[in-house]
């Protein structure tokens, strides 16, 4: 939702002065859907409020230092942020208005306030153990993160890797069957890596060397996988599931000081060497695409692959090897599952994880970090749900089985529009 008004001045103190007929565009897009928002939390947090006093846990038991509980009397806390809403939602009004941007630190507070309200008001005599919420969110946005980081590397190098669920569910399963036989998790962490390799190497040689299209081989892999670890999972594992099904979970690893801080050292370091590993990817995928030549020649394989060929990179080598490596990490979300998590494979556990995954791809326009908040935002979603069933919600546990899945479409389709990824993903390049 756009307007064009005249302007007769500079916009900036240093701006030089538009001539005759020079229009700027106000996009309302920002302020309009924070006002929706803003409204939403005032029929939820005023006109349907709630009595009692909402109670936040900030500190576990086993903590060295312990927070003290946040008490919040819960109507007057709804009408005080609700206030707030409006009245960011009103700035933002203003700014787009005088022709500014809606800060993103300014999006960000509203968030916080809006999501703190629904807290609240859904939480009004019981507790909210944060501690808990925030772990189990990390906890259940590893695979997605890894996925991400996966979707990432292969889409920048030019290829859309919609086989992220095929690579999870790959993994899941093979390290559970090497881990369970070797009684090694690490040798399942190895192995996870080598099958989300495999997977991968079909996708690359498809797309990259005979040229088919790239979705349609994502999700013929997809089907695969699925069909192939069920069939084995019924005829291998299920039958033999003391042997070939029980493979050793990683133990938490405390790291010193850092796993004592308040509130944040239980979520992040008292995790195990997978969580850790995610870490380290993460950081590394950043700096590797954005500092240094192999990130340079990712992305211009990417963006303009005739360029790259041009001045002497192997385009198809480049995305061949860098979709494997893609493979890889996916992989090692796929182990998640089955050595740092749930303990089992089960039949399609990974429901759905890899397609939430490429959804936070593009939410996070193909940057390392923002996918990794992407996944974090689809993480806490998930398991939202399930703290506010166990302190008994009013709110329909079929609505809350939605949530996570609503946050995706709605992200999604927020960003999509105006998010523009590598040129060349997708398309296949034929050497002239």
């Amino acid at each position: 939702m756009s307007t064009i008004a005249p302007v007769s001045r500079p916009t900036e103190p240093n701006a030089p002065t538009p001539g005759p007929g020079v229009a700027l565009i106000r996009n309302w897009k920002t302020p309009v859907a924070l006002g929706i928002f803003a409204l939403l939390a005032v029929l939820l947090l005023v006109v349907f409020g709630r009595d009692g006093v909402s109670t936040m846990r900030l500190s576990t038991s086993s903590d060295l230092i312990q927070l003290p509980d946040v008490e919040l009397p819960t109507r007057e806390t709804g009408i005080v942020i609700s206030v707030l809403l409006l009245a960011i939602a009103a700035y933002s009004a203003w700014l787009v208005y005088n022709h500014k941007k809606t800060p993103l630190w300014l999006i960000s507070i509203f968030a916080f306030l809006a999501l703190l309200g629904f807290l609240v008001w859904a939480s009004a005599g019981a507790t909210i153990p944060v501690p808990g919420l925030l772990f189990g969110s990390l906890s259940l946005a590893v695979p997605l993160i890894f996925g991400a980081m996966g979707g990432v590397i292969s889409e920048r190098a030019g290829v859309v890797n919609v086989a992220i669920e095929g690579q999870l569910l790959a993994g899941a399963f093979t390290s559970a069957l090497v881990a369970s036989i070797t009684g090694q998790p690490l040798l399942g962490l190895v192995a996870a890596m080598v099958a989300g390799v495999l997977v991968s190497f079909v996708l690359a040689a498809f797309s990259i060397k005979y040229f088919v299209d790239q979705v349609i081989v994502g999700v013929v892999l997809n089907v695969l996988v699925t069909g192939l670890t069920g069939f084995l999972f019924s005829q291998l594992l299920a039958p033999n599931a003391t042997t070939l099904n029980a493979p050793p979970r990683f133990e938490r690893i405390n790291i010193p000081f850092l796993s004592e801080i308040p509130l944040i050292g239980p979520v992040l370091f008292r995790q195990t060497i997978i969580v850790y590993i995610m870490y380290v990817v993460v950081a590394a995928v950043y700096f590797g695409i954005f500092h240094t030549r192999w990130g340079l020649r990712l992305r211009a394989v990417g963006e303009h692959p005739q360029a790259a060929d041009t001045v002497g990179i192997n385009v198809t080598g480049t995305r061949f090897w860098n979709v494997s490596l893609a493979g890889a990490i996916a992989g090692l979300g796929g182990a998640y599952f089955t050595l740092g998590s749930v303990g089992a494979f089960g039949k399609e556990m990974t429901a759905g994880a890899g397609f939430i995954a490429l959804a936070a791809v593009i939410f996070g326009r193909w940057d390392p970090i923002r996918a990794t908040l992407a996944a974090l935002l689809f993480g806490f979603a998930s398991n939202l749900q399930n703290v506010l069933s166990i302190i008994g919600s009013p709110v329909p546990s079929e609505f809350m089985l939605m949530l996570p899945y609503l946050v995706t479409i709605f992200a999604v389709a927020g960003l999509v529009g105006q998010s523009r990824g590598p040129a060349a993903s997708g398309k296949p390049y034929i050497k002239s």
